[in-house]
């Protein structure tokens, strides 16, 4: 029987970027936006906050685009400063390379085991499904989700009773399997 863990996130992770008034490197996301327009080109940022002294930056998400060119569905959304929207945004990985950032999801996402009935049986397969991209630790995952410690994980991973076709060291950000024998 297969069990399943799936990591979801429980908030917006922080935005890491130095900031020029205070240099904190923590910012959180007001889930407002800006847009502006110049005839008929248009700009428009994501509006992130310091969590040190409350400076206001901005991500750039439009820039210099024909009105045009952009879908009506994303200026409202826009204009509506959805929240949805936001969490998109942060995940996008050409936002996050235009401008410079990095995430961190500590403390932003959870673990759903859905239940613990299956800790008790010799042999568990088990998948772990990911409902927005968060690197963690699978290591992590599997101590949280089976109730064991991360020595112990670490140590039946060497014994090979804890196998997966991914690597296990390092951050996944996707779903893998694994396969636990007691």
């Amino acid at each position: 029987m297969l069990d399943n863990l799936v990591v979801m996130p429980t908030c917006l992770p922080l935005v890491l970027r130095r900031c020029h008034a205070c240099a904190s490197e923590r910012f959180r996301a007001s889930g407002k936006f800006r847009v502006n327009a110049n005839h008929k080109l248009i700009d428009a940022w994501l509006l992130v906050l310091c969590t040190a002294c409350g400076e206001t930056e901005k991500l750039t998400v439009l820039e210099r685009m024909n009105v045009r060119s952009v879908r009506p569905e994303l200026l409202d959304r826009l204009h509506d400063n959805d929240p949805g929207l936001t969490a998109e945004l942060l995940q996008d990985p050409v936002v996050r390379r235009r401008n410079r950032i990095a995430l961190d999801w500590d403390n932003a996402w959870r673990l759903d085991t859905g239940g613990s009935d299956h800790l008790d049986r010799e042999v568990i397969d088990v998948s772990v499904r990911f409902t927005a991209p968060i690197p963690v630790r699978p290591v992590r995952l599997i101590s949280e989700g089976c109730d064991l410690s991360r020595a112990e994980v670490e140590r039946l991973i060497t014994e090979g009773k804890l196998v997966s076709a991914v690597r296990l060291s390092g951050r996944l950000s996707g779903g893998f399997t694994f396969t636990l024998k007691r």
